[in-house]
Formats: structure tokens, sequence, C-alpha cells
């Protein structure tokens, strides 16, 4: 029975989202390029699979010097992809079967061959002169940061039709936009409802930290930028209730938190500096990276929901990190210098973990339990692989692998047309790694995703809940429990009373705690412990579960009762890297 959408206007807070980069999903017209009907095609495997929402990486009229984050028309649907008409179809076919659609909507720069900057650049007295940043030199703002650094020397580009420098935070194909010019940010508040009118559910805001510069700043999260964003949520909450913003802002939790505002301005934001961490916990096998962070991040807004992943489109992007860890994670998952892109590694998650299903199970099932909504990268539910041999970040955005045939089943064209070459090695080779043989696989990988978003599902606890860490003697086993009460508020109480249970550097890292309700219905379910072995080798674990004395133990994934809890400490075992869903009711 097809599913259908929710009335919930936070759907977005108990939604499992999926990543598809349009070009290389399904090609549906044979020309090497994957576009919007191959992903109407395509739909009922993602309805199967169980994703909640789409995003959709860039469909506008662009060069694709930067994968379409370099955009050349607002307005169009990029010929390869196909014309308005077939996003509209797209929308309507993924709401019958229950999947919304957010789109990635770039609104801090253009690319240099959009119609605005080609006007800006002819003459410094014309309509949209200002509609960019021009300098007669290139010495403002030296506070701000060269984001690329591997590319880019500067964050101002010369340029010799107008005889002036212009401002970039990216490459230098893509200058930024002018803020400070209410004509820009009219345009781009049209932008916004000439989409959002063809049905679509949401953005996903790229780059929004960097959309304002002041002098003596860093120009990036200063107060004019909350402002737009503030007055954008406004305008979207009023005419088309129900949709979402989220927020690409890759900085620290304290400045995360600010994107939310008081509730009024974006509904989720990426939890960043969460995602190395996990990557360097596993490797170090140690809780300590993944506690540490999650002490530092600050409480939600009511309504407001963290967007959790563990890898995309871009490398897994080591900005938010000290110098140290970064030295770390570049030794361990990163030691050949074709991995490296900017500040990160141009990986996937199968590679990144050297092919290791029970750690692609741990992490994945960390990643469905931590607060917040998950965020898939397409073919990562098959363990799909890379190539590091491709320049840019095109290493991580080879087609899908559908099925053992010609060009993986992703395109009828001659191999030479395709806008990359699919994997083709022994290990993840489109023969080796494709959805049709592990469709039929009951006990692939594939079918342990669907199986785990499906338990997911039934919990909504994983979306709307609080998180209490617990403390575990053994360092190589995070545990900790959610709680949801639908009945009371969602507030996050303080949890200085517990964390004097703590010793060492746990009693730092309780974010949360929980409040127990002795009056909740016989037999509701309170909360889920989470038990998580970060350790490739068998560990033992000791929890405190006292306070839930006589309550019952069940196993979510196969509803399998374990031991009750009895007086003291409840002893667990873990294999290596296992790990545990509990109800307690």
């Amino acid at each position: 029975m097809p599913r259908s959408l929710t009335e919930n206007p936070r759907w977005y807070q108990t939604a499992v989202f999926y990543e598809v980069f349009i070009r290389g999903f399904f090609d549906s017209n044979g020309d090497g390029i994957g576009d919007l009907r191959g992903l109407i095609d395509k739909l009922d495997y993602l309805e199967w699979l169980g994703v909640d929402c789409l995003w959709l990486l860039p469909f506008y009229s662009s060069p694709m010097r930067d994968g379409g984050y370099d955009i050349g028309n607002y307005e169009e649907v990029d010929a390869a992809y196909g014309a308005r008409e077939d996003l509209i179809k797209l929308v309507d076919e993924a709401h019958a079967r229950g999947i919304r659609i957010i789109a990635d909507l770039v609104m801090n720069h253009t690319s240099d061959q959009h119609i605005w900057f080609q006007e800006s650049r002819s003459s410094g007295d014309n309509p949209k002169a200002d509609w960019y940043i021009w300098r007669d030199d290139d010495s403002g703002w030296p506070e701000a940061r060269i984001i690329f650094t591997d590319v880019e020397q500067s964050n101002w580009a010369w340029d010799s039709e107008r005889q002036q420098y212009y401002w970039h935070r990216f490459y230098s194909h893509q200058p930024d936009l002018n803020y400070d010019n209410p004509e820009v940010v009219e345009a781009m508040l049209s932008i916004v409802k000439l989409w959002l009118d063809t049905g679509l559910d949401g953005f996903r805001l790229d780059a929004v930290p960097y959309l304002y510069q002041r002098d003596g700043t860093s120009g990036e999260n200063l107060p004019e930028t909350h402002a737009f964003l503030r007055r954008l949520r406004s305008e979207i909450d009023a005419r088309y209730p129900g949709r979402v913003l989220l927020a690409e802002a890759n900085q620290w939790p304290t400045d995360l938190v600010d994107y939310f505002g008081s509730s009024d301005e974006c509904h989720m934001c990426f939890h960043f500096p969460l995602m190395p961490r996990m990557f360097m916990a596993v490797r170090r096998e140690q809780r300590l990276p993944i506690t540490e962070i999650l002490a530092q991040t600050p409480e939600l807004p009511d309504g407001c929901q963290w967007g959790l992943f563990l890898r995309n489109h871009d490398e897994l992007t080591l900005e938010m990190v000290s110098d140290e860890d970064r030295d770390f994670m570049y030794a361990e998952y990163g030691a050949d210098p074709r991995m490296k892109r900017h500040l990160g590694i141009s990986r996937r998650l199968a590679p990144l973990v050297e092919n290791s299903r029970p750690l692609a199970e741990l992490l994945h099932a960390m990643l469905f339990s931590l607060p917040g909504s998950p965020v898939l990268y397409y073919g990562d539910e098959l363990m799909m692989g890379d190539n590091v041999y491709l320049g840019d970040r095109d290493a991580v955005r080879t087609p899908m692998q559908w099925t053992p045939d010609r060009n993986g089943g992703f395109s009828r064209a001659d191999f030479a047309q395709l806008y990359l070459p699919p994997l083709m090695d022994p290990v993840y080779g489109y023969q080796a790694v494709n959805v049709e043989a592990e469709y039929r696989d009951q006990g692939s990988f594939l079918h342990w995703v669907q199986k785990m978003l499906s338990v997911r599902r039934r919990h909504e606890v994983f979306g709307l809940g609080s998180i209490e860490i617990l403390a575990v003697d053994n360092p190589s086993v995070l545990a900790f429990i959610r709680s949801y009460y639908p009945e009371s508020s969602l507030a996050v109480k303080d949890s200085e009373n517990f964390a004097g249970n703590l010793e060492g550097d746990d009693a730092s890292q309780i974010s949360t705690s929980l409040d127990f309700r002795e009056d909740s219905k016989e037999g509701e379910e309170r909360c889920v412990l989470c038990i998580f072995n970060l350790s490739r080798f068998a560990q033992p674990a000791s929890l405190d579960l006292a306070r839930f004395k006589e309550r019952q133990v069940t196993e979510l994934l196969g509803r399998v009762p374990f031991p009750d809890i009895q007086e003291g400490d409840y002893r667990i075992t873990l294999g290596p890297h296992g790990f545990y869903w509990f109800s307690i009711t």
C-alpha cells in the first residue's frame, strides 16, 4: 500500500533524507547523463528503501564547472536534466508515494557565466554594477579565511573586462552576490518562491554563513546573515507552511545553533562537527570524540532538528577539528595524496571503512539513533566505492550501480558518452555491487539498511527524544538513552546532578538528562537504550540501570526479550563493532 504524506508540519524531525545527484542516478534517454525522468523511474525503489525526503543537488542551468553549484540561471532547469515540467511531475509522483523533495539552493554565489555577472562586469555604472562585490585592489577583508586553500590563493579575483577585483569565497569562477544590495535580496526571494510554487518541500541552503562581509570580521555568521534568514523564514511560513530550510553551515556547535534563531530562522542545520568525530572514534576505538562534541552541542530551540550524515557529495570535511586531529584523520583515512580535497578527504563510506560491513553497520546504527534526522548519500546503502583518480570531488559522484549489466544499468549510452566512468574494479565495481544483486540477497547490506529504517520509523523517539550519555567503565563502549514523552514538553533538563555520578573524562560529556514520569501509561515505551562497541574486538559493558528496576528489555531489530533489569549493574557483551537497540518498558 503506498505511503501518504503526513500532515505534520514538523515532518522533518522524524524524516530520513536521501541525497540524490541527479546527474549520476539514472539516465532515462540514453545520453549518458542522469535526469529527472530517470529519477521518477526509480521512485519505487526509494519508497521501498524507506526514505521520507529526497535532497536534490542543484538542477539549475549551469556550466557544470562545479557539479551545478555554479549556477548560470536560477530560473531554468538544466537542459541535460529535463524541463520544469519534469520537475513538477517528479514532485507529484514522489508525493504520491509519501516522499517529499527539497532542493539545493546556492545563495552565496553564481557562476561567472550568469547573466547577472555578465552585466555587472560590463561596466561600473550599469543597472547590476553592484550586484556583486567589486574593488580596485585586493586588500579588503584580510581576516576572511580562504576555504579552498589547495586551489585558491585569494578571495579576490581580477576581471580584465571591468578592470577591477571581485570577491569570491569559493572558486574564482563563482563570484559572490552582494546582499547589501536590496535588489539582490529581492531577486533571491523571488527565486525561492518560483521553485516552491512547483511543489518543492523546501531547500538545503548552500554556504549560508558567508552572505555578508564586514570590516574587521571573518565574514562568517554575521548578524546581517541571520536577519536575512529571519526574513526568508517569515515569508516562507506565511505563504508555504510545512516547507523546510536546511542550513549548510560548517561551523562549531555554538555558532551552528544560531542558525535556528529563536525557531525563526532555519528548521534544520547539518551537524558538521559530529561527522568526522564518528570516524575518529571508531579508528581510536574510544567514545570520547563523540561524547566530547555532544557535550558542546547546545540545546535545540522548539521545532528544530539536526541533520546527521556520514558521507555526502563533498569531501569528508576536516575544518571543524584541531590541527592534531586533522593530521590523525589524514594519516588514517587519506594516506594517498589523491584522496585529499580542499580541507578534507574525498572518499565514500565503504572505502573509508575498508569495506568492513560490521563497521559500516555500526556507523549507520549510530547515525540512525543519535539526535537528528539522518541523511543517506546515494549508493551508500549498497556500500558503493569511489574513484580517487577522478578530478576534484568527482571521486564520490560516479554513476549509481543498478545492475551487473552494461554501464551498471545506469545508462544505455556508449561508455564514452557517460558523464563519468562507472566503477569497474573487482571490489566495488558494478558487477560486484549493484541494486539488483543486493535486492535479491536477503542478507545484503541493502536489506539491512531497509530493515533499520523500518525499525526506526516505528519509534519516533529517535527523531524527537532527548539524549542521556551513560557512564560506562569501558572507554570503547558508547551507551546512551533516548527518551520521548508525547504528552510532555520536550524541554531538555540540565544534567549537573547526573554528571556527578561520572568519573574522569566522561564527567563533562553529559549534555542532557531524562525526566522519568512515573505516571506514564502501563506498557508505554518510555525510552530506547543504544549501546555501541567502537572496538574491532569483543567488549564487555556494565551499565547502571538501577532506576529501571524490573522493567522489560527488548532488542528492537528482532523483538527479542533480554533479561529484565534487576538490582545493580546491567552487564552485556558486544561483539566486534557490535551494537544493540533496546526498548525499556
